[in-house]
C-alpha cells in the first residue's frame, strides 16, 4: 500500500468491499462542514483499534447533551465531535472512559 495525500476537497470514495474511505474514516465520506452555530472539536483517544472501538466511543459521546454528530477514526486515534455548544472536556473524558478508552486531550 502506498501513502497518499488527500486534499480537503477530495471526494472520499469507499474502498471496494469496505465501508471505510481511503482516508481511513468509516461511513459515506460526506465530510460536510458543521452548520452555522455548531461547534466542531477534535479529540485524541488512545486504545481504538477497529470499527467496534470507533462505534463504542462514538456511542458514548453521542449520549452527551448537545452532540449532533461523532466521527471516530481508529487508524488516527482522532474523534471529531460536532455539538450545538462547546462541550465540557470532562464530560467527553467520562464518556470515553465509559467506552473503555482514554481521552488524551484535544487534537
Amino acid at each position: 500500500m502506498t501513502a497518499t495525500s488527500a486534499t480537503p476537497d477530495a471526494a472520499a470514495t469507499p474502498a471496494t468491499g469496505s465501508c471505510c474511505t481511503p482516508g481511513g474514516s468509516c461511513g459515506t465520506g460526506a465530510g460536510s462542514a458543521a452548520p452555522s452555530g455548531e461547534v466542531t472539536t477534535t479529540y485524541r483517544v488512545t486504545g481504538m483499534t477497529c470499527g467496534h472501538c470507533e462505534g463504542a466511543v462514538s456511542s458514548e459521546i453521542d449520549e452527551i447533551e448537545g452532540v449532533t454528530s461523532v466521527q471516530a477514526v481508529a487508524a488516527t486515534g482522532l474523534v471529531t465531535v460536532t455539538s450545538t455548544a462547546p462541550l465540557d472536556d470532562e464530560a467527553v473524558r467520562a464518556a470515553v472512559d465509559e467506552a473503555g478508552y482514554e481521552l488524551v486531550g484535544r487534537a
